[in-house]
């Protein structure tokens, strides 16, 4: 055997082995194609592409306060950002917890979504947890780790920590606690739900994956290729709004559709179909109850990739045409509260 093949051969191995399924594949077409296989990346927690590089600071609506502060307890330590709109005195006010993407930041993330500008004019504070570079390389919450998926354990358990100690430090209505995310963190974000339903009473996932769908890195590259093993429902999951782009080729947006069976079973959907304001046209599904209340609603957004629906060019991963993702889970969260019967 060629020498050179057989060092490609161990390559592939040693990639596979450690669950770097698209590096193993790329060198393998590097040397079909005549060329060498490229140099591996030093760390294996990467399961999601590079956003661009935003270094422009999120602006500030223009009044509230945009500030930088940390939590610390036992599983670990995490930086946050919080905007707080003006406050009308001894009203308790809601609370909604963002969590980025992969490579990105709260200030990032603010701007694409626009959500500071909706607290302003909607009065409610938002929580933008930061993850660390040094939790993970690319900055990506690790919804794929066995250890970061249940309730008191890992980074579930500093999300909400933190979230309880903003809802300590300020007045919040304890029965209007949100959490959304996207990508990476809309997976997070769907763990949060499932792990805390006495917390947060409605949950948005964007372009994310359900829970349990991975526990290790080789298991979220397949899963966000394909799909995760699909979850039955628990139960105990708050409503759910889900929007995910049909062309998204960094999470499949059979995904989208796993997270809406983890809280709405096989229940039949109301159907609607429409062109947004933006231009994208979208499929919207409604899940109800027998009672009537709504379970989850699923938004296929047509043509859209790996991004924040109807969001700001001003941050990484938006896509300005499709539905305004910022206004629909908004609309979604503030119908629902916790101890109510749904």
């Amino acid at each position: 055997m060629n020498p050179a093949f057989q060092r490609l051969m161990a390559e592939v191995t040693r990639l596979t082995r450690v669950g770097k399924l698209r590096e193993a594949t790329a060198a393998i077409k590097a040397a079909l194609r005549g060329g060498s296989a490229p140099a591996p990346p030093q760390n294996a927690d990467i399961v999601d592409v590079q956003a661009r590089t935003v270094r422009r600071e999120a602006p500030v609506p223009a009044t509230g306060q945009f500030t930088a502060a940390s939590h610390t307890e036992a599983a670990g330590m995490r930086k946050y950002k919080l905007y707080v709109p003006p406050r009308h005195t001894g009203q308790a006010l809601p609370l909604v917890v963002m969590l980025h993407g992969c490579t990105q930041n709260p200030d990032d993330f603010a701007a694409g979504t626009r959500m500071n500008e909706q607290a302003l004019e909607r009065d409610f504070l938002v929580l933008y947890p930061a993850q660390a570079q040094t939790a993970n390389v690319s900055r990506c919450w690790n919804w794929f780790k066995h250890n970061h998926q249940q309730r008191g354990r890992g980074e579930p358990s500093i999300l909400a920590g933190m979230t309880r100690e903003v809802m300590k430090q300020h007045n919040i209505d304890p029965q209007r606690v949100y959490v959304a995310g996207l990508s990476a963190g809309g997976a997070m974000a769907a763990i949060l739900g499932d792990a805390y339903p006495d917390l947060f009473a409605a949950v948005g996932v964007h372009s994310g994956l359900a829970t349990g769908a991975a526990s290790n890195v080789q298991a979220a590259l397949s899963a966000m290729k394909s799909g995760g093993a699909a979850s039955a429902p628990s139960g105990q999951t708050p409503p759910t709004i889900v929007f995910h782009g049909d062309q998204d080729t960094t999470v499949h947006p059979v995904n989208g559709e796993q997270v809406v069976t983890a809280r709405a079973g096989a229940a039949e959907p109301e159907l609607e179909r429409a062109l947004s304001g933006n231009g994208r046209a979208y499929t919207r599904r409604i899940y109800r109850e027998a009672g009537g209340s709504v379970q989850a609603e699923h938004w296929a957004v047509h043509g859209a990739g790996h991004a924040w629906s109807g969001g700001s060019a001003r941050g990484s991963y938006t896509d300005a045409q499709g539905p305004d993702a910022t206004e629909e889970m908004l609309r979604f969260f503030f119908e629902n509260t916790l101890h109510t019967t749904h």
